[in-house]
């Protein structure tokens, strides 16, 4: 499938060291579940040598040890898991991995929008057989959540605070019932959920009033918050894994030079300093400079440098994907990062030289074809 797919999801990319974690794994496993709670946090961050494993597992999340074990403990109760951060934090990519250790299924996904409706979390009627043969529970298409109540595993809420008041009402229904009633029909009329099920909902905190949760909902969630990563060295570790795996993908071999990795960091860190000490959002930047927003930075460069360059990557195409990639306004973002380059990155550039100084005129050139 990992050949044949854009993007394999955990279970199907990690699914060889999943069997290999479930074979040697003797602790004790609540409900259905297929690792142990130890076992899955360690599929989660990586092994470490005094597991005593005869193989490496690689870190596949980069975040708080605790965030995750008690996102674990959660899933092991009968509360759902919220998982709230700015964007680009991980909170999907942390559910994706909790659901695929968990329940070797992470799909059973409902995306948050206005448009999400009661049927998107419940069931709705396959019409032609409706109209061949009645309503009945072969002409019912039961949603990723009422699959996930059936089979007793994971199901997913992405941007849970974008959906409306009454989704949300009908997901409070679920958490504290853990059945689904359907009363379109006389017969085998309800579907409960089995022991293993729960729901990890993920909330995009700059959402903070379009569809504020009821207090109703909030007490069937045990929350997480996820901070941004503001550590230098985690934050280079994220970048470093994620561009790892986008090389495999495109077959790719261009390797990342340190120093331009240590620039790409600094400037993001550089820029949030300043949207920090800006005294409107008019003085921000649009782009919330997440990690994941470095990372689709460092993702333009490299294909940019694979395809229309010599396979090299370079300060001056790093500079032009940074500045290309952060301007959603014109001409506020142009202006706000024009200022940046000359008050930020040209004295950097004059003090330290090297890469900085291709790196500074690739941004003013990137910055003028914008302007």
């Amino acid at each position: 499938m990992t050949e044949t797919t854009l993007r394999a999801p955990a279970e199907v990319k990690y699914a060889e060291e999943l069997d290999w974690l479930e074979s040697i794994d003797d602790g004790p496993k609540p409900f259905a579940w297929r690792l142990s709670p130890k076992m899955v946090r360690l599929f989660v961050l990586g092994s470490e040598r005094a597991d005593g494993l005869d193989r490496t597992v690689d870190q596949k999340w980069f975040g708080d040890r605790g965030f995750v074990e008690r996102s674990i403990v959660t899933l092991a109760s009968d509360r759902g898991l919220l998982l709230i951060g700015d964007p680009g934090t991980g909170k999907s990519w942390l559910a994706e991995l909790l659901s695929a250790a968990i329940s070797r299924n992470s799909t059973l996904v409902v995306q948050g929008t206005a448009g999400t409706t009661e049927d998107h979390i419940k069931y709705s009627w396959n019409i032609s057989m409706v109209i061949a043969k009645g309503q009945s529970r072969e002409s019912m298409i039961p949603s990723p959540i009422m699959t996930a109540m059936e089979q007793g595993v994971i199901g997913r809420f992405e941007e849970l605070t974008r959906s409306t008041s009454d989704v949300q009402d009908a997901l409070i229904s679920i958490l504290s019932e853990k059945y689904v009633s359907i009363p379109e029909l006389d017969d085998d009329n309800v579907v409960f959920a089995k022991p293993g099920f729960s729901i990890i909902a993920t909330a995009n905190s700059r959402d903070r009033g379009v569809n504020d949760l009821s207090s109703a909902l909030k007490r069937r969630f045990n929350f997480v918050r996820i901070p941004v990563v503001t550590n230098k060295r985690s934050e280079a570790e994220i970048v470093r894994f994620r561009t790892a795996e986008l090389l495999r993908r495109h077959s790719i071999e261009l390797e990342l030079p340190p120093t331009l990795l240590d620039i790409l960091l600094d400037s993001f860190a550089d820029l949030r300093a300043a949207a920090a000490a800006a005294g409107s959002d008019d003085e921000k930047l649009e782009s919330a400079l997440s990690t994941a927003e470095q990372i689709g930075v460092l993702e333009d460069a490299i294909l940019h440098s694979q395809f229309f360059g010599d396979a090299t990557l370079r300060a001056q195409t790093l500079a032009g994907s940074l500045v290309g990639s952060l301007v959603r306004r014109a001409p506020e973002d142009l202006a706000i990062l024009n200022k940046f380059w000359h008050g930020v990155i040209e004295p950097r550039s004059k003090e330290t030289g090297g890469d900085w100084t291709p790196f500074l005129e690739g941004g003013r050139d990137a910055i003028a074809r914008l302007s």
